[in-house]
């Protein structure tokens, strides 16, 4: 029973230091009232479908226009590039990134890149000047979705109902160590993963400068 105990308490901290944390930099001196349009050009990283891509951009455009600038329909940003045959999915370099904001006349592009997307998310966007390719804007956040410690939570009270019947905590804390990185590695993209994505972005996007 003391090992049940443990995992619980474990699970407490974890859960105290789940909170997400983010903070960003602005380039000193620049007039952000200047930027009209941005576009959303690419969000890369460990996003496993076109569809999350999409609403990751949208919760960015979100923050945008609530800072009064108007950010370009994704769509209607990768049909551009498209056509021009420039595929924004190419774009590694603050260079490139400039190349294709001439390509669809806005005077700033963002780029997002999502490292990890599961129980812990992370993300970092910049804000890149079209003109000369400087950064003006960046911002990074981490969060995490506490789906793990859900799971551990009741895998541990299954496990004291188990040691309480059997007496033999070996087996049962096996069966629940077993049976919570099981269900990780299995995990997809759910909703509960989206709205702590959500908030991230909204913690990112606090201080980006008002246009």
């Amino acid at each position: 029973m003391k090992i049940i105990l443990n995992l619980s308490l474990v699970a407490a901290v974890f859960l105290l230091s789940g909170c997400p944390s983010s903070e960003s930099y602005s380039r000193s001196g620049y007039n952000f009232a200047e930027l009209d349009k941005v576009a959303v050009l690419d969000v890369q990283g460990q996003l496993k479908s076109e569809a999350s891509k999409n609403q990751i951009a949208d919760f960015f455009s979100m923050e945008l226009l609530k800072k009064g600038y108007s950010p370009i329909e994704r769509t209607q940003v990768q049909s551009i590039l498209t056509e021009q045959q420039f595929q924004a999915s190419e774009v590694t370099r603050a260079d490139e990134a400039a190349q294709a904001g001439r390509i669809l006349n806005v005077p700033a592009v963002l780029l997002v890149n999502v490292p990890a997307f599961g129980e812990n998310i992370s993300i970092t966007a910049k804000l890149i000047d079209v003109e000369d390719g400087s950064i003006l804007w960046m911002g990074t956040g981490t969060g995490t979705t506490g789906k793990l410690l859900s799971t551990i939570a009741g895998a541990a009270t299954g496990a004291a109902v188990g040691v309480a019947t059997t007496g033999d905590d070996d087996q049962v804390i096996g069966g629940v160590a077993g049976g919570v990185l099981g269900g990780v590695a299995g995990r997809a993209l759910s909703p509960q993963e989206t709205k702590k994505a959500k908030e991230i972005i909204s913690m990112i996007c606090k201080d980006l400068p008002q246009r």
